[in-house]
């Protein structure tokens, strides 16, 4: 089987309200790698993924991850540096910066929706098809 190699490296900036994004991985990978970026006193929105399961891991800076399970239990914790939270598919979740932070995310692709339960800039859920608008 032939397969076409790397050749060259990826990445694309994502601005957010809170910060940034860079994906580091091309469109059609089987994976999805984001390098985060949040500005302290920021969060991001109160969300889950219908799809899409990932794993958070802080690499710098201090920040709480806010969780919830199935029976509306929900958590708020400090995050630990280097040590991944991984997130299936329905589980709400929120990543909040204490400072300055930089955390990676490792997902699988970015299929189906992210519904925003709460958002400081009033964001809607967000489709793939809005996400294929972007470019």
């Amino acid at each position: 089987m032939d397969k076409e190699f790397c050749t060259k490296p990826f990445s694309k900036r994502v601005e957010k309200p809170w910060g940034h994004e860079i994906i580091y991985t091309p469109k059609d990978a089987l994976a999805v790698g984001k390098i985060i970026y949040v500005k302290a006193g920021h969060k991001l929105s109160l969300q889950y993924h219908d799809e899409k399961a990932e794993t958070l891991c802080l690499i710098e800076g201090q920040a709480f991850i806010t969780l919830s399970n199935e029976r509306e239990k929900t958590i708020k914790i400090t995050m630990e540096q280097n040590k991944g939270y991984f997130l299936q598919p329905g589980q709400i979740h929120r990543v909040e910066a204490l400072t300055d932070i930089t955390f990676i995310e490792s997902s699988t692709p970015e299929n189906g929706n992210t519904f925003r339960l709460e958002d400081d800039t009033n964001r809607p859920t967000e489709t793939k098809a809005m996400r294929n608008n972007r470019g």
